[in-house]
């Protein structure tokens, strides 16, 4: 189902997009924006680079949260912006009145594509290929903790019967995709909040010290296991299908844009992305020489 709604969406692309593509060598300007944080920036570098190298001129620019490029991608006043499929097609639904995904539809991937795509299309926004790499809250437990009460699942700790102490961020308590979520899909007991933000390193190393015995964290995180912790499975998934996807303007699109961009998408893994978050956010590099060299380095840029 979602390989033929894919090749439709090509299809009207191929079509419709952007009125065809220029003659000559002079394919115009495109501008593209992250969401003001590390990995979205790594991705609209990436994205940069790929339309630059398809012979576009790239303008780039930071917004401060997703509805704003939300607004901007509507306007025009962007062409392009990395976005979560699950949480984005959340985002639009709730604009129009709909209501946040049902978990079924969230948690999978071809549903969650299917919908977002039709969101997307009311609004004159097309949806590119979606890459394997997803960001999900994840939550960990210390090594020690784990191999004591033989911990590999999420649903492991449920049936262990054991208390918890959580270490997350303050909005935790009421996001169904947190403890509510915790407590109902999976039985387990929290027995309280230590607000410790979202895979920061004080809830790292609350949980590694023992003041929490379980914190939240991102599959994007690659420096969970430097604290000696574990990501417990996601096993009855819990967790939006949040890959990393293209949102494009549709009067800017063309077939040259979707080729471009759509080649990140069978390469870009999670574990790719958090290494390079890591690369930026531990090891203080430049997000646009990571981006390249990581292109480089899987054959994506030539030269």
């Amino acid at each position: 189902m979602a390989a033929t709604l894919l090749a439709v969406t090509l299809a009207a692309v191929a079509a419709c997009g952007g009125g065809g593509e220029p003659e000559g060598g002079d394919l115009g300007s495109l501008t593209v924006a992250d969401a003001g944080f590390t990995e979205s920036t790594i991705l609209a570098d990436m994205y940069g680079e790929l339309l630059d190298q398809a012979g576009y001129q790239v303008e780039r620019t930071s917004l401060s949260t997703t509805e704003d490029g939300q607004s901007a991608l509507e306007s025009g006043e962007i062409d392009a912006m990395p976005q979560y499929v699950a949480t984005y097609a959340n985002l639009l639904s709730s604009q129009g009145n709909g209501g946040d995904l049902q978990p079924g539809t969230a948690s999978d991937l071809d549903a969650a594509l299917a919908r977002l795509r039709t969101l997307a299309a009311a609004r004159g926004l097309s949806v590119l290929e979606p890459a394997d790499a997803v960001d999900q809250n994840a939550f960990a437990v210390s090594r020690s903790f784990a191999e004591e009460h033989n911990l590999k699942t999420l649903s492991d700790l449920g049936a262990s019967g054991l208390a918890v102490e959580l270490a997350a961020g303050a909005e935790c308590v009421n996001r169904p995709f947190c403890a509510p979520g915790l407590e109902k899909v999976y039985g387990i007991e929290i027995s309280g909040i230590l607000e410790t933000g979202v895979a920061t390193r004080q809830t790292k190393a609350a949980v590694r010290d023992d003041e929490a015995q379980l914190g939240l964290v991102l599959t994007t995180d690659a420096t969970v296991t430097d604290y000696g912790l574990v990501v417990l499975t996601d096993d009855k998934k819990l967790q939006n299908a949040d890959n990393l996807v293209p949102i494009v303007n549709s009067a800017s699109l063309t077939p040259r844009i979707t080729s471009a961009l759509n080649a990140l998408a069978p390469v870009l893994t999670t574990a790719d992305l958090a290494e390079l978050n890591k690369k930026v956010d531990a090891e203080q590099q430049k997000t646009e020489d990571v981006a390249r060299d990581y292109l480089a380095d899987k054959g994506l840029l030539e030269g």
